[in-house]
């Protein structure tokens, strides 16, 4: 496991939190800033997946 999966699935939960604590709290502002990190969060996950699969040879 690379930095960027490591980094990118804090990130990917931080969101999701964020995300549910705008609903509850009926916070759109704060749900969207969560929906976006959480997305943010996959990418970055998905960028160290493809490093790792560049490293092993797939």
């Amino acid at each position: 496991m690379n930095k960027d999966q490591v980094k990118g699935k804090i990130e990917e939960v931080k969101g999701k939190i964020k995300e549910a604590a705008g609903v509850i709290l009926d916070d759109k502002g704060m749900e969207v800033e969560g929906n976006v990190q959480k997305n943010v969060g996959k990418i970055q996950k998905g960028v160290g997946d493809i490093e790792e699969d560049i490293k092993k040879g797939n």
